[in-house]
């Protein structure tokens, strides 16, 4: 037996977000179905399978919402329902901030429609599992509490994680998170027996974790990413690139990947690792 997830609540409270996050974390999302075809989409969970977690992310739906809701508990084992809600006047600055109409907004005050989905909604709202007022979160706060929720895996399952190097001479990838300077070790480029090796090879390694600082930062390194990346996970990341240069990006930077990759791995981690200009 899957399980069904209804997302719904006020507009301009998060639904949006929240169906990304949910999508992030493994789950079949639909977003603004027509509450008509909801016992349709129940089936895709009820068979379980592919789609064994399904999310469905509802707009102002009111008693029809609430009266399915109500229905399909009798009928699966598992069926939930997120409200999502925020103060009248937080609601009111996100519409004036984004310039969007409230849906419910026919010619009245952004206030009015507010009041009144509000009133519409209040039997979906009875019927919530979980409540959440996101009028002090975040994006990144809301993800994170619903990962809490719905997660069944830990940060290291759902944080899509590479470890790259590169070199400066050749510019700063432009598509990663996190960009460490390896130029302060020793270059394998001057001695000419190592020169055509690269940082992949074990007699470069070597050379360049030699000395005391190398391994000094190489223990401070392993330590900083055992604590910030389960912290990236937690407030709902969902992928982080960690680049290392160098001049080249043939030797020190991919030296210094090759390490990291392997110590996550020993971790419990699944990085993927590529060396951007290791042939050039």
């Amino acid at each position: 037996m899957g399980q069904l997830v209804f997302v719904t609540g006020l507009s301009g409270a998060g639904r949006s977000v929240a169906g990304a996050a949910l999508d992030d974390l493994g789950w079949f999302v639909i977003d603004n179905l027509p509450v008509s075809l909801l016992p349709k989409v129940a089936e895709l969970a009820a068979s379980g399978g592919a789609y064994d977690r399904v999310a469905l992310v509802m707009a102002s739906a009111g008693e029809d919402l609430a009266g399915e809701v109500d229905r399909l508990r009798a009928e699966l084992n598992d069926v939930r329902l997120v409200f999502l809600e925020a103060s009248n006047e937080v609601l009111v600055r996100r519409f004036e901030n984004t310039k969007r109409r409230h849906p419910l907004e026919h010619g009245g005050s952004v206030i009015d429609a507010i009041v009144a989905e509000r009133e519409q909604l209040r039997d979906a709202r009875t019927l919530a599992d979980l409540v959440i007022d996101t009028s002090a979160l975040n994006p990144h706060q809301l993800r994170a509490r619903l990962a809490s929720q719905f997660s069944d895996s830990t940060a290291s399952d759902s944080l899509s994680l590479t470890v790259s190097s590169f070199g400066f001479k050749h510019g700063v990838p432009l598509d990663v998170d996190m960009v460490i300077d390896c130029r302060f070790l020793p270059n394998p480029h001057w001695e000419e027996t190592l020169r055509p090796l690269t940082g992949q090879d074990r007699s470069i390694q070597d050379f360049v974790f030699a000395s005391d600082r190398a391994q000094r930062f190489l223990e401070r390194l392993d330590a900083l990413l055992e604590e910030l990346l389960p912290a990236y996970g937690e407030e709902g990341r969902s992928y982080l690139n960690i680049a290392f240069g160098c001049t080249g990006g043939r030797h020190r930077s991919v030296a210094v990947a090759e390490h990291v990759a392997a110590k996550l791995k020993d971790a419990g981690w699944m990085p993927s690792v590529k060396h951007r200009d290791v042939d050039r």
